[in-house]
C-alpha cells in the first residue's frame, strides 16, 4: 500500500481553509481570563491534522509570546490533559516519548515497548532510534537492554535493527513453519530462539503464508502455540508480532478493547492508540472492532469515559458503526 493510500484511512483530516494565526486567536480566547472553553479547544484542535497543530503551535508563540503546550497543561487537567498534549505532539516525538517514559520510569511499562516496537514498519523504527539518540544522547537499544532480559529482550532487540526480510520468500514458507513446528509443539519444552528469530525477521506478507502453513502441518494456529509455549512478557510480545503480521488494524482493535473491557479503564493505553492512529488507520480499527466484538468502538467509548474526555475521544474516533 502507497504511503497516501494509508493516509487517509484515518479519522482526522487536515482542515481545508487553515489558517493557523486565526486557530492560535481561539486557542488564546478559550484560555483567557476566568474558566477554560474546553469544548472550543477540542473541537478546534481534532479538526486539524497534526502537522497543522505544528503550525499552531509556532503561530501562537509569534502572536503571545507563550508556549502553547504549556498554555494547555496550565489549563487543563487529569486525562484531557494527557490526550490534548498527545495530539500536540508530532507522531515520531511521540512515539520516542512514549518509550522513554516505558523505560526510564519506576518499573518498566513492557505494554509499551510490545505495542510500538511490534506495529511500526522498519523505516519508522530506525527513525525512533535515530530521532532517540538525538533528544536524548542514548542508546534506545542500550536503554531497552538495561531494563529487560531473556528472550524479550532478544526479541526487542532483533526488532530495534528493523532489518526484517523483504518481501516473500516462497521457498522458505514450508521450511519456516517446519522449523516452528519442531520448535514448539513437537519438542518437550519449548526452543524460544527459534521463535524469536525467525518471527523477528521475516516480514508481514511471509509470515502469513507460513501462519497458514503452520496450521496445515499441527493443526493449531500460531497464537494457540504461542500461548500454550511462552509466557510472561515473550507471550505478549510474540502474540503482538504474530497479529501485528496479520492485521495492524485488527491488533490495534483488539488493544483497544482490552484497555477498556472489566473493571477499570488502561486510559494510557486508550489515549495512545486513539492518539496515535487517528490519521493512520482509524476507519479500519473500528470496522475490524465492530468486526470482532459485540458492539462498536464508539459506544464502547461511550461507555467508559466521561467529560471532555469522552467527548475528545469519540471525535476522534468520528462515528459509530452500530
Amino acid at each position: 500500500m502507497s504511503p497516501l493510500l494509508q493516509a487517509n484511512r484515518g479519522t482526522v483530516r487536515p482542515s481545508g481553509n487553515f489558517n493557523s494565526s486565526a486557530d492560535a486567536e481561539v486557542l488564546h480566547k478559550a484560555m483567557k481570563g476566568l474558566g477554560t472553553d474546553e469544548e472550543a479547544i477540542l473541537q478546534l484542535l481534532i479538526a486539524r491534522s497534526n502537522a497543522q497543530r505544528q503550525e499552531i503551535k509556532s503561530a501562537y508563540k509569534t502572536l503571545f509570546g507563550k508556549d502553547l503546550i504549556d498554555n494547555l497543561k496550565s489549563e487543563l487537567g487529569g486525562k484531557f490533559e494527557t490526550l490534548i498534549v498527545a495530539l500536540m505532539t508530532p507522531p515520531l516525538a511521540y512515539d520516542v516519548t512514549s518509550l522513554r517514559n516505558a523505560i526510564k520510569g519506576a518499573g518498566t511499562d513492557e505494554k509499551v515497548l510490545v505495542e510500538i516496537l511490534s506495529s511500526r514498519s522498519c523505516q519508522q523504527v530506525s527513525e525512533i532510534v535515530a530521532a532517540y539518540r538525538q533528544e536524548y544522547d542514548d542508546d534506545l537499544e542500550e536503554d531497552i537492554c538495561g531494563d529487560t532480559s531473556g528472550h524479550f529482550k532478544r526479541l526487542l532487540v532483533i526488532l530495534l535493527q528493523a532489518n526484517k526480510q523483504k518481501g516473500i520468500q516462497h521457498e522458505h514458507v514450508q521450511s519456516d513453519a517446519q522449523v516452528l513446528f519442531k520448535a514448539g509443539e513437537e519438542k518437550f519444552g519449548t526452543d524460544e530462539q527459534t521463535f524469536v528469530t525467525l518471527l523477528g525477521n521475516r516480514s508481514a506478507e511471509h509470515l502469513r503464508l507460513v501462519f497458514a502453513e503452520y496450521m496445515k502441518l499441527s493443526g493449531y494456529e500460531m497464537e494457540e502455540t504461542i500461548k500454550r509455549e511462552t509466557s510472561g512478557a515473550l507471550r505478549d510480545l510474540l502474540l503482538a508480532v504474530v497479529k501485528c503480521a496479520r492485521s495492524i488494524p485488527a491488533y490495534f482493535a483488539e488493544t483497544l478493547y482490552y484497555a477498556m473491557k472489566g473493571a477499570g479503564t488502561d486510559d494510557n493505553t486508550l489515549i495512545r492508540v486513539m492518539a496515535s492512529r487517528s490519521e493512520v488507520d482509524m476507519l479500519d480499527i473500528r470496522k475490524e472492532f465492530r468486526r470482532m466484538f459485540a458492539c462498536s468502538l464508539h459506544s464502547m467509548i461511550k461507555g467508559d469515559t466521561g467529560g471532555d474526555y469522552r467527548k475528545a475521544l469519540l471525535l476522534l474516533c468520528g462515528g459509530d458503526d452500530a
